[in-house]
């Protein structure tokens, strides 16, 4: 099955845009390009920004986008500098932005990436590949309290204490250096119950250590408390989370910016001085279809929720 140019949540989320032809876009993780294409060829007069960190990944979605590139800018950058790239774009509000949190097709199905624990591969996990910690820096060097953190709060791993122990028992003898080396670290520390569970016994490790490096939580946490600033009245924010602890921090960012009052209920105004500047549209995140799981099982654990400037 060809998962490569699939866009998780298509439908949902350029829905969810409410697109105006001549409005203002940012898909802040271009990726291979769906949501891009998408947005763009709805446009008429309108412009798009499209960025990700991977150059591999703007590389392909210019041959996807080509026909839609007189409307379409696209930004070699880490989309927690959003402020930065759109002041120097001279752009000042815009009518939606969007966040696809997941990692793509294709950086999980090229071996040499190291985000896959179902190929062997160097210990990589790097988006953008001018960064300079690798996962292999981190399950090398990192000290056991600081590897089982991240396992438990970037994994939420209950076997996180014996994994790190087991990584840091076998860096002792020899480096870990592929994708493989790990995961059988991973087995061996897990009792044979986990290991007979559906979920792939690495796979929360593998999230955890691929969050560390890329700085994830942090920059989804800093980038969504303050895109709403940049959002026109009534335009949209979309997000994409695909997992329970992404999608916690896109929640949280949003209702600090809808119920972030500290007063006391029992007060007559507000006096801590919140001002509103999103509401949800809706309250519980949006799901997958079954259609769309059984075409695509990668979108299976996907969220999305919409917020809107007011």
């Amino acid at each position: 099955m060809d998962y490569g140019h699939y866009s998780v949540m298509l439908c949902e989320s350029i829905d969810s845009l409410n697109i105006k032809p001549d409005g203002i876009y940012v898909d802040a993780t271009l990726g291979m390009g769906g949501h891009s294409y998408e947005i763009a060829n709805r446009l008429s007069g309108g412009e798009l920004i499209s960025i990700d960190r991977d150059a591999k990944a703007l590389e392909r979605a210019v041959l996807r986008l080509e026909p839609l590139m007189d409307r379409i800018t696209l930004v070699h950058g880490n989309f927690r500098d959003m402020d930065a790239i759109l002041d120097d774009l001279h752009i000042d509000k815009v009518d939606g932005m969007l966040f696809d949190l997941g990692v793509s097709s294709p950086q999980l199905d090229e071996s040499e990436r190291g985000f896959s624990y179902m190929a062997d591969a160097p210990l990589d996990m790097r988006m953008d590949q001018s960064d300079s910690v690798t996962a292999a820096d981190i399950v090398n060097t990192w000290p056991y309290e600081k590897l089982k953190r991240i396992l438990y709060d970037f994994g939420e791993e209950r076997y996180a204490p014996r994994i790190a122990e087991a990584i840091v028992k076998h860096r002792g003898r020899a480096r870990i250096e592929t994708t493989l080396q790990l995961v059988d670290i991973i087995k061996s520390a897990m009792p044979a119950s986990a290991l007979r569970e559906p979920q792939h016994p690495a796979k929360r490790t593998f999230q955890a250590i691929r969050i560390a490096v890329n700085d994830e939580l942090e920059a989804i946490s800093e980038v969504l408390s303050t895109a709403a600033d940049r959002l026109k009245p009534g335009g949209r924010l979309v997000v994409i989370s695909f997992h329970s602890l992404e999608d916690r921090i896109v929640k949280n960012a949003i209702a600090s910016r809808e119920n972030g009052c500290t007063c006391p209920r029992d007060f007559p105004v507000c006096a801590c001085g919140f001002v509103q500047t999103l509401k949800s549209v809706s309250r519980k995140p949006y799901v997958p279809q079954e259609a769309e799981i059984l075409e695509n099982p990668r979108s299976r654990s996907a969220k999305l929720r919409v917020a809107e400037r007011v």
